[in-house]
């Protein structure tokens, strides 16, 4: 089984990816998303014709951006974010493909500092960037657009909080503890959740799969006993998975 961490509102479709690639999955979210109450999306969007840039920290700051009552999406500004799912999401929500920069698909990891280079060769001396978050993310992208000359604007659009489990959810903790299911980490963050949530389990005998390094690195201070990488691709997550499940000897422990 592949436990899911990511937030509800984002499990129904990696439960679906999952599923197609014939990989068992329960969620399991370790972040809340509470809403905003839409104040600084209708301000972001007051701004947007004026941006050159727009940048998505994740799919919640798409949905919240996109929840209130907006007009199109303005020809020259560029909507950047670092997952495919920001990206589907920006497609769905009517975002021009030609304006969604992203990662390259065969970058070894999907981070900032994978973007970065899309977006470096451009002239951003006195353009106007928005950076649509959650209470923060990707302050090293707004720093370097900073040194480029950019005026950013920081949007908090939604909060991230500590979730509260469901009784379902809580046995799908007991039985992923007892099982030794393999758990997907997307966030640092989401790791001290659990340890709030969790505070006496014992992940020694734990295995896990970790979007980055950084994430694989806090899932080693927890306690996890064995930590492999992968993108945040569904078909590199399944890759993953079944080489734990089938003890590829490539895949060495942490």
């Amino acid at each position: 089984m592949l436990i899911l961490t990511r937030p509800r509102e984002q499990a129904a479709d990696w439960l679906a990816r999952m599923d197609a690639l014939g990989v068992q999955a329960q969620s399991l979210p370790l972040i809340g998303i509470e809403a905003g109450d839409g104040l600084a999306a209708k301000e972001a969007w007051s701004l947007l014709p004026k941006a050159a840039l727009a940048m998505f920290v994740s799919p919640n700051a798409a949905a919240a951006l996109f929840a209130v009552p907006h007009g199109r999406w303005p020809a020259h500004v560029l909507a950047a974010c670092v997952g495919p799912g920001t990206a589907r999401a920006l497609l769905e929500a009517g975002v021009p493909a030609e304006l969604i920069v992203q990662p390259p698909q065969g970058s070894p990891s999907l981070d900032s500092e994978h973007l970065w280079p899309l977006l470096a060769g451009r002239d951003w001396r006195d353009r106007l960037a928005l950076m649509l978050r959650g209470e923060g993310g990707r302050e090293w992208l707004a720093q370097r657009l900073q040194e480029q000359g950019a005026q950013t604007r920081d949007f908090n659009l939604y909060r991230r909080v500590c979730p509260s489990w469901a009784p379902a959810e809580r046995a799908v903790f007991d039985e992923a503890i007892s099982a030794r299911h393999v758990w997907l980490l997307s966030s640092a963050e989401a790791l001290g959740h659990l340890r709030t949530l969790a505070p006496e389990a014992d992940w020694r005998r734990q295995r896990a799969i970790a979007t980055h390094e950084r994430i694989a690195a806090a899932a080693r201070e927890l306690g996890f006993g064995h930590v492999v990488l992968a993108r945040p691709d569904a078909g590199e997550v399944a890759q993953a998975y079944r080489a734990l499940w089938e003890g590829d000897p490539r895949i060495a422990p942490s």
